[in-house]
């Protein structure tokens, strides 16, 4: 209960000094802490807001007149009336999530408790990623997600979309991703050609963060760091219970952190950053066995699957475990996260083998101090938690009551 209320706090633009900002306040107070600990009475509610019963009344009785809070039965309170339970209507509305992968481009339709309504996955090669075939790809994603379900588009709060490199937010959005070729690319505009819906981006790193922070291994955590490994490899800081997304929202290029000076060459243009060592193009680069056409995934499957029998395979995976922990000793030493979760596609591939391996070579390359106040776990959400966690921009801004 209490991380909804400081995910919230974190979140929402406070307006104190009005009564429209304190009823807005009120209101996303009761929100964020109803989404996360439904269902609840009143009487929960207030005790975790630290609003006056009379307050929460108010703000429950609009929120079920516009349908928003639906009442979930009562439970029996000491001597008194049953309590009503209160929870999130699923049906008020929908969002949803867009992830801009390395080898595909997943677009996932969710219902407000989150639950998935529809999914559309288009293949891509990792060595190409055209702008033009991009936006297809999401807007045809769109279109099939809205008609398999049956859902209009006025029912869509907005659309969330997890991008690779850095997003600058001005006057329209600009995507920079040297590894895709992408220098300021217009994707928001480029995307509105194609659909009216609302559109918000963040860098694919960060929305796996914030998914796993919301629903998975990073729960009940102030400070963390969620790594992605994929083809390209990234980060998530999370500090003071939300994500920290630094002056630019460029924070946490991780995989663009030297480990190695004058080491192998990295797709960025530079060398010896860490992606060029325990991204999953460059393991199977160092293995001599690329993937065959745009099936990155099966083939890194393959070399983990050979380990036992082949001691060359086993030799990359080795070296893969060292530098990764190398590499997460570093956000341990620059950050000391009380926790340090690792997901992406290949990450929780790597991890399911080599996390003993992981753990050991970090706490070698750590400092003990911090070393021993972190844990190291795997995600918990899976390879679609991208996905997820973009869906949650819209999600956020619902919360703390911002228009679509």
């Amino acid at each position: 209960m209490l991380q909804a209320l400081n995910l919230g706090r974190a979140a929402l633009d406070r307006k104190r000094g009005t009564v429209r900002g304190l009823r807005r306040e009120n209101r996303a107070a009761v929100l964020w802490s109803l989404y996360f600990s439904q269902p609840g009475t009143r009487q929960d509610l207030s005790a975790a807001t630290g609003l006056s019963p009379a307050s929460v009344t108010n703000v429950v009785r609009e929120l079920l007149d516009e349908g928003i809070v639906i009442e979930a039965g009562s439970v029996d309170s000491d001597g008194g009336r049953p309590r009503i339970m209160l929870k999130v209507n699923p049906e008020h509305g929908y969002v949803i999530g867009v992830d801009i992968g390395e080898t595909r481009v997943r677009v996932e339709l969710f219902d407000l408790t989150m639950r998935e309504r529809g999914k559309a996955d288009y293949p891509l090669n990792p060595r190409e990623h055209d702008v033009d075939v991009v936006v297809e790809r999401i807007t045809s994603g769109l279109n099939a997600v809205l008609t398999d379900s049956g859902t209009e588009p006025a029912a869509v709060l907005g659309v969330g979309v997890g991008v690779p490199g850095i997003i600058e937010q001005g006057p329209e959005v600009l995507v920079h991703g040297q590894t895709y070729g992408w220098d300021a690319v217009p994707l928001g505009r480029l995307l509105r050609a194609g659909t009216d819906l609302p559109l918000h981006f963040e860098n694919g790193a960060k929305t796996m963060g914030q998914a796993e922070l919301w629903f998975g291994a990073g729960r009940g955590a102030r400070n963390a760091v969620v790594a992605l490994i994929g083809s390209g490899v990234g980060a998530s800081l999370i500090s003071g219970g939300a994500t920290y997304r630094g002056a630019t929202s460029s924070a946490a290029e991780w995989g663009h952190t030297t480990i190695m000076v004058n080491g192998r060459r990295c797709r960025c243009g530079s060398a010896g950053c860490l992606e060029a060592y325990v991204g999953a193009e460059a393991i199977l680069e160092r293995y001599g066995r690329p993937a065959a056409g745009n099936d990155e995934e099966s083939a890194l499957a393959a070399l983990i699957g050979a380990a036992d029998a082949s001691p060359l395979a086993a030799a990359i995976l080795e070296e893969t475990a060292d530098y990764l922990g190398a590499g997460i000793a570093n956000l341990i030493n620059l950050f000391n996260p009380e926790r340090v979760i690792l997901g992406g596609w290949a990450g929780l591939l790597l991890g399911g083998r080599l996390l003993p391996a992981i753990r050991e070579s970090a706490r070698r390359h750590s400092l003990r101090p911090p070393f021993a106040a972190a844990s190291l776990e795997l995600g918990r959400l899976g390879p679609e938690a991208v996905a997820l966690g973009a869906a949650t921009l819209p999600i956020e801004r619902f919360l703390n009551g911002s228009p679509r």
